[in-house]
Protein backbone atom coordinates (compact mmCIF):
# COMPACT_ATOMS: atom_id res chain seq x y z
CA UNK A 1 0.00 0.00 0.00
CA UNK A 2 1.21 3.37 -1.13
CA UNK A 3 0.74 6.18 1.47
CA UNK A 4 0.86 10.11 0.80
CA UNK A 5 0.80 11.98 3.33
CA UNK A 6 0.00 15.70 2.94
CA UNK A 7 0.62 18.62 5.48
CA UNK A 8 0.36 22.57 5.95
CA UNK A 9 2.33 23.74 8.65
CA UNK A 10 3.21 27.08 9.95
CA UNK A 11 5.72 27.03 12.68
CA UNK A 12 7.10 23.23 11.96
CA UNK A 13 4.93 21.33 14.08
CA UNK A 14 2.64 19.61 11.47
CA UNK A 15 5.76 18.57 9.60
CA UNK A 16 7.17 16.79 12.60
CA UNK A 17 3.86 15.16 13.13
CA UNK A 18 3.90 14.09 9.57
CA UNK A 19 7.51 12.80 10.09
CA UNK A 20 6.63 10.90 13.01
CA UNK A 21 3.82 8.76 11.20
CA UNK A 22 5.78 8.44 8.28
CA UNK A 23 8.26 6.59 10.26
CA UNK A 24 5.71 4.11 10.78
CA UNK A 25 4.59 3.63 7.81
CA UNK A 26 6.36 1.61 5.26
CA UNK A 27 7.18 3.42 2.44
CA UNK A 28 4.69 7.09 3.10
CA UNK A 29 5.85 9.97 1.38
CA UNK A 30 5.44 13.19 2.54
CA UNK A 31 4.43 15.92 1.09
CA UNK A 32 4.13 20.02 2.09
CA UNK A 33 1.15 21.83 0.91
CA UNK A 34 2.36 24.76 1.04
CA UNK A 35 5.12 23.89 -1.65
CA UNK A 36 2.71 23.20 -4.29
CA UNK A 37 3.48 20.51 -6.77
CA UNK A 38 1.29 17.91 -4.83
CA UNK A 39 1.98 14.29 -6.58
CA UNK A 40 -1.05 12.52 -8.91
CA UNK A 41 -3.39 10.57 -6.23
CA UNK A 42 -3.59 8.14 -8.05
CA UNK A 43 -0.52 6.43 -7.99
CA UNK A 44 -1.84 6.11 -4.03
CA UNK A 45 -3.74 3.67 -2.16
CA UNK A 46 -3.86 5.76 1.17
CA UNK A 47 -3.92 10.13 1.46
CA UNK A 48 -3.08 11.08 5.00
CA UNK A 49 -4.01 15.01 5.15
CA UNK A 50 -2.62 17.25 8.26
CA UNK A 51 -2.85 20.69 9.51
CA UNK A 52 -2.08 23.14 11.86
CA UNK A 53 -4.83 24.41 13.93
CA UNK A 54 -5.02 27.95 14.78
CA UNK A 55 -8.28 29.63 16.70
CA UNK A 56 -10.35 26.78 15.06
CA UNK A 57 -9.36 26.62 11.57
CA UNK A 58 -6.91 24.93 9.60
CA UNK A 59 -4.25 26.02 7.21
CA UNK A 60 -6.14 27.81 3.92
CA UNK A 61 -3.86 24.78 1.98
CA UNK A 62 -5.01 21.99 3.63
CA UNK A 63 -8.86 23.35 3.38
CA UNK A 64 -8.81 23.74 -0.45
CA UNK A 65 -6.62 20.71 -1.04
CA UNK A 66 -9.68 18.56 0.61
CA UNK A 67 -12.45 20.48 -0.92
CA UNK A 68 -11.00 20.69 -4.35
CA UNK A 69 -10.20 16.72 -4.48
CA UNK A 70 -13.25 15.56 -2.16
CA UNK A 71 -14.04 12.90 -4.81
CA UNK A 72 -10.67 11.04 -5.22
CA UNK A 73 -9.88 11.55 -1.60
CA UNK A 74 -13.54 9.64 -0.73
CA UNK A 75 -12.07 6.80 -3.16
CA UNK A 76 -8.97 6.36 -1.31
CA UNK A 77 -8.39 5.44 2.57
CA UNK A 78 -8.37 8.71 4.20
CA UNK A 79 -7.09 10.08 7.45
CA UNK A 80 -7.26 13.42 8.77
CA UNK A 81 -5.04 14.99 11.79
CA UNK A 82 -4.88 18.40 13.47
CA UNK A 83 -1.83 19.77 15.31
CA UNK A 84 -2.90 21.82 17.98
CA UNK A 85 -3.51 21.66 21.82
CA UNK A 86 -7.87 22.50 22.01
CA UNK A 87 -8.32 18.46 22.47
CA UNK A 88 -11.92 19.98 23.60
CA UNK A 89 -13.06 21.51 19.96
CA UNK A 90 -11.60 18.21 18.51
CA UNK A 91 -14.84 17.62 16.65
CA UNK A 92 -16.02 20.82 15.88
CA UNK A 93 -12.68 22.11 14.35
CA UNK A 94 -12.82 18.47 12.00
CA UNK A 95 -16.58 19.65 11.32
CA UNK A 96 -15.68 23.34 10.66
CA UNK A 97 -12.87 22.36 8.19
CA UNK A 98 -13.24 19.82 5.64
CA UNK A 99 -15.93 18.98 3.88
CA UNK A 100 -18.66 16.52 5.47
CA UNK A 101 -18.01 13.56 2.57
CA UNK A 102 -14.46 13.86 3.20
CA UNK A 103 -14.70 13.68 6.78
CA UNK A 104 -17.06 10.75 6.69
CA UNK A 105 -14.64 8.97 4.62
CA UNK A 106 -11.78 9.45 6.79
CA UNK A 107 -10.50 6.46 8.26
CA UNK A 108 -8.85 8.28 11.17
CA UNK A 109 -9.40 11.90 12.44
CA UNK A 110 -7.04 12.70 15.31
CA UNK A 111 -5.87 15.76 17.37
CA UNK A 112 -2.13 14.44 17.63
CA UNK A 113 -0.81 17.01 19.76
CA UNK A 114 1.56 20.45 18.76
CA UNK A 115 4.51 22.99 19.75
CA UNK A 116 4.61 26.20 20.55
CA UNK A 117 7.77 27.61 20.44
CA UNK A 118 7.90 31.88 21.48
CA UNK A 119 10.86 32.06 18.86
CA UNK A 120 9.05 31.07 16.15
CA UNK A 121 5.57 32.98 17.29
CA UNK A 122 4.81 36.12 16.54
CA UNK A 123 3.63 38.88 19.28
CA UNK A 124 0.11 37.84 18.95
CA UNK A 125 0.29 34.56 19.06
CA UNK A 126 2.15 34.71 21.68
CA UNK A 127 -0.29 36.61 22.89
CA UNK A 128 -3.34 34.03 22.45
CA UNK A 129 -1.28 31.39 24.41
CA UNK A 130 -0.18 33.27 27.25
CA UNK A 131 -4.17 34.19 27.51
CA UNK A 132 -5.33 30.89 26.49
CA UNK A 133 -3.10 28.48 27.75
CA UNK A 134 -1.76 30.44 30.94
CA UNK A 135 1.85 29.61 28.78
CA UNK A 136 4.40 31.75 27.45
CA UNK A 137 7.45 28.83 27.12
CA UNK A 138 8.23 26.22 24.86
CA UNK A 139 5.33 23.59 25.12
CA UNK A 140 5.69 20.00 22.98
CA UNK A 141 2.60 18.18 23.78
CA UNK A 142 2.75 15.88 20.70
CA UNK A 143 1.35 12.50 21.96
CA UNK A 144 3.33 10.15 20.24
CA UNK A 145 0.50 6.92 21.92
CA UNK A 146 -1.73 8.49 19.62
CA UNK A 147 0.47 9.27 16.64
CA UNK A 148 1.18 5.10 16.78
CA UNK A 149 -2.93 4.28 17.21
CA UNK A 150 -3.75 6.88 14.12
CA UNK A 151 -0.47 5.33 11.61
CA UNK A 152 -1.90 1.45 12.93
CA UNK A 153 -5.40 2.56 12.41
CA UNK A 154 -4.50 3.89 8.68
CA UNK A 155 -2.31 0.64 7.88
CA UNK A 156 -5.33 -2.10 8.63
Amino acid sequence: MKTLILYATKHGATAEIAQRIAGRIDGAETHDLKQGGVPSLDGFDCVIIGSSLYAGMVRKEAKAFAAQNAAVLCEKKLGLFLSGFSEKEEKKSFEANFPADVLNAAKAASLLGGIFDPKKAGFFERLVMRAVTKQSEYICNIDDGKIAKFAETMQA
